[in-house]
């Protein structure tokens, strides 16, 4: 793949993800686990793998700063992780407030004195696009901001875009009412500026808008100034897949989708095992690895344990006999016990799952301990969110919870509501 070593990658990563917690109450947005991994590393490995070598975050908050910096630092471990060479480089937005992810764009571009293309991508989201095709449209058209778009049934949770018959933007709304949605074209949190962008920094206009909103968003403020303004917007359709992780919801919706799509083989290589339509990943690679993708293995090849769907299991996982996991992922250091079933749920990293649980559509985060034996069964259940380093006593039911990190659950209050507890 050729080098693009001129175009900068922004990523914002702003506010306190509220639409994810209790996921993201200590730690970033960007971080959560996702598939074995952090979230924002997909993005940053789709680019890199393109030829982008240059990114920035758009950092908003101690939180995001400290999570993104102690993780990445400038580049050198994930270059080494995935052998990027050149190697990529991580800049960061300095401790000037923002009021908005266009805000935090608009600050860097001139901190950082760029005069170069720049793809900004949202943090939430995981996409497969074709850099090269995008940059070519966007050139071709003389546009000063592309938009990349994909089609939606229904558009009313999205940016939908007005096009005309050439693909020029005329307008753009911010999550209309589905039947006054101008089309079904959706704004995917891609954009990709035009090398002199910086010179919208110091527009009066642009500042007073931002004064009197105390606001500076892409979609709502910044794409229709462009627009009104009669700069060249353009929306370019992505062949690719697109996939929003902005929710619990959307969470394993994605999930899901990813794991029975193509995309998998890419980010995992082939299935370690495949039957009758049901496929497994085991990660890792190392001798002690390897020592437990060969016992997982064999139980499954046993039927020990039972694999339906698609599954991806983590390193160094130990799982138990008479298991079923089914549409779900298992994070690296995961202890499984007997009998315990998991389906279309995300088991992060170094979790415990006590003999006997069931656990159904839910998110169970880092760290956090399933207590149960097969007398006194713990249940998990619709869209239930495990916080950091809980503890969930024996004999629990959660039922559309939301469990903060450090919340120990006892017995006798066994049915969370859906409040954070």
């Amino acid at each position: 793949m050729a080098q693009l070593p001129d175009i900068y990658a922004f990523i914002p990563v702003g506010g306190a993800a509220k639409r994810l917690q209790p996921l993201t109450l200590e730690v970033s947005k960007a971080l959560v686990r996702f598939l074995g991994r952090p979230l924002i590393e997909y993005t940053i490995i789709h680019l890199a793998r393109q030829g982008v070598r240059n990114f920035i975050f758009g950092v908003k908050g101690y939180v995001n700063y400290r999570s993104l910096f102690d993780y990445f630092q400038e580049g050198y471990g994930i270059s080494s992780k995935y052998g990027l060479d050149p190697r990529i480089s991580i800049k960061y937005q300095p401790n000037i407030d923002d009021v908005g992810s266009a805000d935090s764009f608009l600050i860097n571009l001139e901190y950082y004195g760029l005069d170069n293309p720049v793809i900004v991508a949202q943090g939430d989201i995981i996409f497969n696009i074709d850099l090269e095709d995008l940059l070519q449209f966007h050139e071709e058209n003389s546009a000063f901001t592309t938009i990349a778009v994909t089609r939606v049934s229904d558009p009313s949770a999205y940016g939908v875009v007005e096009v005309d018959g050439k693909g020029r933007v005329s307008g753009f709304v911010e999550k209309p009412r589905r039947e006054e949605a101008p089309s079904n074209l959706a704004s995917t949190g891609i954009y990709l500026f035009s090398r002199d962008a910086k010179r919208i920094c110091p527009d009066p206009d642009l500042r007073a808008r931002k004064a009197t909103l105390r606001r500076l968003d892409f979609g709502m403020d910044l794409i229709p100034y462009l627009i009104q303004k009669g700069f060249r917007v353009y929306a370019y359709e992505i062949k690719g897949d697109w996939y929003d992780v902005g929710t619990p919801e959307l969470y394993l919706q994605s999930m899901n989708r990813i794991m029975n799509s193509g995309l998998m083989n890419g980010f995992f290589a082939e299935p370690i095992y495949e039957s009758g339509g049901s496929r497994l990943w085991i990660l890792g690679q190392s001798q002690a690895a390897l020592r437990r993708k060969e016992e997982i293995l064999r139980k499954v090849k046993e039927g020990k344990i039972r694999i339906e769907g698609n599954v991806l299991i983590g390193r160094h996982c130990q799982i138990g006999d008479d298991v079923i996991i089914s549409d779900s992922c298992v994070d690296n250091y995961c202890y499984i016990g007997d009998s315990v079933t998991i389906e279309r749920s995300a088991i992060h990293d170094r979790v415990y799952v006590g003999e006997g649980a069931y656990i159904q559509d839910s998110i169970v985060a880092r760290h956090a301990k399933i207590l149960s034996t097969r007398t006194e069964p713990t249940v998990i259940m619709g869209l239930s969110i495990i916080g950091d380093n809980a503890l969930v006593e024996k004999g629990s039911m959660l039922t559309n919870a939301r469990i903060a990190p450090h919340t120990y659950i006892a017995h006798e209050a066994a049915i969370a509501k859906r409040e954070l507890v």
